[in-house]
C-alpha cells in the first residue's frame, strides 16, 4: 500500500495545531463572556463563575515561534538613595480666643431698705413690664428685690437685685414715665361713657375680669361689677378657634413676637397655652374679614395700651 507523501516544512509551519486551534476558540468564547459580564457591583470580580455542572476548562496555548519573545536581559537595579529626613511639619497657628467679658455689677443706687418717691417709680416701671404685681410703695423689699433679679437675669446682668446704673438705664430704656395714676395704685378715669354690663356673662360681675364675648365679639374690662373700658375683638378661624371657659392671666408681655408665625403681639395677656389678648395690626386694618390663630385680637392700641397697665397677673379672663 502506498504511503501518504510526507509533508514539506513549509507545510507542517502552516498547518496550525489542533491544540492551538481549540485555544484559540476556547480564548475568544472566554472574552465574549467577560464582555457581557462587565456591568457587575463596583468593586467585585467581573469573572463569572461556571454554570452548574460545567466544568472548568484549563486552556493552554501554545505560542509560535514567531510570537516568543526574547527576555532582555536583566539590569541590575539602580542605587536608591535613602531619603533626606523631613523636618517637622509646622502646625499652623490657631488663633487664641478673645475671653469673653464678664459683667461686674456697678455700685449700688437701690437695694433692700432703700425708701422713697424714686423706689416707687422703678416698681411702676417694673410692673409696666409685667416683673412687678400688685400696688407700687416707697419701700424697697423683698417683693422689689426679687423683681429685679428676674430683669437683671432676662437682661444677661449680674444677677444682685440690686439696681445699679446699668440696670437702671435698661429699665428706663425699655418703660415710659409712670403717670400719676400709676404711681397713686389708682384706675385711670374713663372719660368716654362707661360701657354697660348689660347682657355679660354672670361669672363677669365679680373681682376684676377680662369679660370676652363671642356672640358680641367684644371685651369688657369689669372691676367688681362696673364696666371700664370695652373693646372690638376678633377670634380665631374655624381650624384654630379660641378656647372658651374660665381662665386668668399667667404672662404678660408689652413688646412680645409670636415664636411661631413671627408676627408682632404688642400688649401681650396670655391666658391659656399660647392665646393671648393683644393687639392686632391686621386687625385694625382688615377688620374681621381675617382671623387670629385662637387669640383675642384687639384693634384700638391706645386703648389696649392703657388696659395692658391696668390688668394684674391672675387677673380672670372668662371667654364665652
Amino acid at each position: 500500500m502506498p504511503q501518504p507523501p510526507t509533508p514539506t516544512l513549509t507545510q507542517r509551519r502552516r498547518t496550525p495545531s489542533i491544540a492551538l486551534r481549540a485555544g484559540g476558540l476556547v480564548a475568544a468564547l472566554t472574552a465574549g463572556a467577560l464582555a457581557l459580564g462587565a456591568c457587575g457591583p463596583a468593586g467585585g470580580s467581573t469573572a463569572a463563575p461556571a454554570g452548574p455542572g460545567t466544568a472548568s476548562a484549563t486552556v493552554v496555548t501554545t505560542p509560535t515561534p514567531a510570537a516568543t519573545a526574547v527576555a532582555p536581559a536583566a539590569t541590575p537595579p539602580a542605587t536608591t538613595a535613602a531619603p533626606a529626613p523631613s523636618s517637622p511639619a509646622t502646625p499652623a497657628s490657631t488663633p487664641t480666643p478673645k475671653p469673653t467679658p464678664t459683667l461686674v455689677a456697678g455700685p449700688a443706687i437701690y437695694r433692700t431698705g432703700s425708701t422713697g418717691s424714686t423706689v416707687r417709680e422703678v416698681q411702676a416701671r417694673l410692673k409696666q413690664l409685667a416683673w412687678y404685681s400688685g400696688d407700687v410703695t416707697d419701700t424697697y423689699g423683698e417683693r422689689t428685690t426679687a423683681s429685679v433679679r428676674g430683669f437683671q437675669a432676662k437682661r444677661g446682668f449680674p444677677v444682685t437685685g440690686e439696681v445699679d446704673r446699668r440696670t437702671l438705664d435698661k429699665l428706663q430704656a425699655m418703660t415710659r414715665p409712670p403717670t400719676a395714676d400709676e404711681l397713686a395704685n389708682r384706675v385711670p378715669v374713663v372719660t368716654a361713657a362707661a360701657p354697660s354690663t348689660a347682657g355679660l356673662d354672670a361669672r363677669c360681675l365679680t373681682g376684676r375680669v377680662l369679660c370676652i364675648s363671642k356672640a358680641s365679639r367684644s371685651l369688657t374690662w369689669v372691676v367688681d361689677g362696673k364696666a371700664l373700658q370695652r373693646f372690638d375683638v376678633r377670634f380665631g378661624s374655624e381650624n384654630h378657634p379660641t378656647r372658651e371657659g374660665d381662665f386668668t392671666v399667667y404672662r404678660k408681655n408689652r413688646t412680645w413676637t409670636s415664636t411661631l408665625y413671627g408676627s408682632s403681639m404688642p400688649f401681650s395677656m396670655f391666658f391659656s397655652g399660647g392665646e393671648a389678648v393683644h393687639y392686632s395690626s391686621d386687625f385694625a386694618a382688615r377688620g374681621y374679614a381675617g382671623a387670629s390663630h385662637g387669640c383675642v385680637n384687639v384693634r384700638d392700641y391706645a386703648g389696649l395700651a392703657r388696659l395692658f397697665d391696668q390688668v394684674q397677673l391672675g387677673d380672670r379672663v372668662v371667654v364665652s
